[in-house]
């Protein structure tokens, strides 16, 4: 999309807005019109002897009013104009920040979060100014260079006028050439900016590195070259900006040349009035705005231009994984895996192959295997992170696919490794997916994930706030904050993803018995759970034994042990190693 079509469409659907601006406009450009043929018409009377003192103190109130309206419908229409101009900036944020939420992992791989960041800033910014400023200063400048053009031809001396346009097209040449620049000195500014803005993200979310490797000079001068390469692009993007100034200048100076030349002769031969030629004179003053008015509005087009051209593709990004569902019902009864197979793009190796399983309701399957076997990817695979090439998954009478991406994320709470906790407290992380969820409610959901007690002796208790990406938490603290979380959802599905790996196996144990029971009184909620420690597994109703992306070995613990296979053998390492950390 094109941003004069974006433009276009958003004044169409704001029309009032622009019509309320656009009237007020008109007001200033009469009233400004109006002034110098007054003020002309009052030389010629004093000139000519005829004005009195009490028409003259009238004319002067009348030009002190005039310009009391010209203050006021100015601030009228900036007022009204930007209300609906910002709307234009709400809008493509939302707009932006929705396909950025529909994306799929697959998606933010190939992104950098800085660049996402400085598109919804001040990229939108850009757009933003050239639906508001742009428009009007375009609309006010033209409306004046019209009006006023009209009079100096009909009102004032068509010749003069004439004399006075001459230099005129050299300018449009100027601007044309200087808006070309601007256009790609504007793209190159917002590409700097974004790599600044991308390595301070970077830089902030990996400080604690940055110490431990002792790289914050390094990562200092970094900085400070994407900070010079960024100044260097603005100045020259605003360089070229400054660039209108003088080709306006030169082009009314030229015209005042012509003009009190030529009109000093017609005076001469009294053709003229001086009245009228003052007249004028103040006429060609007020071209100044709408030559000004050109030059910024070419300028905050073009940003614009480029800023669109950056964002356009994002927004026209097709999603990584297709939400084309129409169920909306929750998804009930058993979840099967029907030869199931998915190679990550560009791996000839498939992480799953012919993966066959079924989870009834009310059931705990686990996930084991050694690192690398494809248990998070079987876990993304039932997100609908991913698409699997081969095969069919169906939860109860519909397809996967079948049901809407919403519907299918509400149903499904997953705890991952690296659990993300957001900058405020402990309660509101707890009850993200539960905004209405009651203290008591909040407080048994982390008494389940065996993070009451730790809770109650931070100072604020519940109300602690966590810092940035739950910082001043210790990994096992999150997980559990985490894992709370999800018990407070009461989504159907529950998945753990080596939720459990921070947490000592007194605590694990804890948290195991408590799912047991929450289990046991949903009957429809089923349990997933993929771990490196067999422990957290003991207890499922299945157990499947991953390696290199196909079904090793399932069955219960009692069976796996009995087969002597990988989960035997490594069952009894990790009880070795236990005994010997015990000792």
């Amino acid at each position: 999309m094109s941003l004069s079509r974006l433009v276009g469409n958003f004044v169409r659907r704001h029309w009032p807005s622009y019509i309320a601006s656009g009237v007020m406009l008109f007001g200033v450009a009469a009233f400004t019109v109006l002034i110098p043929r007054k003020i002309g018409a009052m030389i010629d009377a004093l000139a000519a002897h005829s004005l009195g003192r009490e028409q003259l103190l009238i004319d002067l109130a009348q030009l002190l009013g005039m310009g009391i309206a010209i203050y006021f419908l100015r601030v009228g229409w900036r007022l009204r104009l930007f209300a609906a101009a910002y709307q234009l900036g709400v809008e493509l944020r939302t707009r932006f920040y929705a396909r950025l939420s529909a994306q799929g992992p697959a998606f933010y791989q190939k992104q950098r979060t800085g660049d996402l960041m400085a598109l919804a800033t001040n990229d939108i910014d850009a757009i933003e100014m050239a639906a508001g400023e742009a428009m009007l200063a375009g609309f006010d400048g033209t409306l004046t260079l019209v009006m006023v053009l009209g009079i100096m031809m009909l009102g004032v001396d068509w010749r003069l006028a004439c004399v006075a346009l001459l230099p005129f097209p050299l300018m449009a040449l100027a601007f044309w050439h200087i808006s070309r620049h601007i256009h790609v000195a504007a793209t190159d500014s917002l590409k700097r900016f974004s790599d600044l803005n991308d390595h301070v993200q970077e830089a902030l979310t990996g400080v604690r590195t940055l110490r431990a490797l002792g790289l914050e000079q390094q990562s200092a001068t970094r900085f400070g070259e994407l900070a010079s390469h960024a100044a260097a692009a603005s100045l020259k993007a605003q360089q070229w900006e400054a660039a209108y100034e003088p080709a306006v200048g030169w082009t009314l100076t030229a015209a005042s040349v012509l003009t009190l030349g030529v009109g000093g002769y017609l005076v001469w031969q009294n053709q003229l009035t001086i009245g009228a030629l003052t007249s004028f004179t103040m006429y060609l003053g007020q071209l100044i705005w709408p030559m000004f008015a050109a030059g910024w509005v070419l300028s905050l087009i073009e940003r614009g231009k480029a800023a669109l051209a950056r964002l356009q593709p994002l927004l026209d990004t097709p999603l990584s994984v297709d939400d084309h569902g129409t169920v909306a019902d929750a998804p009930m009864g058993a979840l099967v895996l029907d030869k199931i197979s998915y190679a990550y793009p560009g791996q000839s190796t498939p992480a799953l192959a012919d993966i066959s399983l079924v989870l009834q309701p009310g059931r705990t399957l686990g996930l084991v295997g050694p690192t690398g076997a494809g248990k998070s990817t079987l876990l993304r695979v039932l997100l609908r992170q991913i698409t699997p090439q081969q095969g069919k998954l169906a939860w109860g009478a519909h397809a996967l696919s079948d049901y809407t991406l919403a519907t299918l994320r509400k149903a499904i709470s997953w705890v991952p490794q690296e659990s993300f906790l957001f900058s405020s407290t402990i309660a509101e992380n707890i009850a993200l997916a539960r905004a209405d969820a009651t203290r008591a409610q909040i407080e048994h959901a982390a008494d389940m994930a065996a993070i009451h007690d730790d809770i109650l002796r931070f100072p604020q208790q519940y109300d602690t706030p966590v810092g940035e990406r739950g910082i001043t938490l210790s990994g096992g603290q999150r997980q559990r904050v985490a894992i709370a979380r999800s018990l407070l959802a009461e989504s159907r599905l529950l998945l753990l993803d080596d939720a459990l790996s921070a947490v000592d196996t007194g605590t694990e144990t804890r948290i195991l018995e408590h799912l047991a029971e929450l289990r046991a009184a949903r009957k429809e909620h089923s349990v997933i759970i993929a771990s490196h420690r067999l422990s957290a597994v003991v207890d499922a109703d299945l157990i499947v034994v991953l390696r290199d992306g196909r079904i090793a070995e399932s069955g219960t613990h009692e069976s796996l042990l009995e087969r002597d296979g990988w989960y035997a053998s490594q069952w009894r390492y990790q009880q070795l190693e236990a005994s010997l950390d015990a000792t």
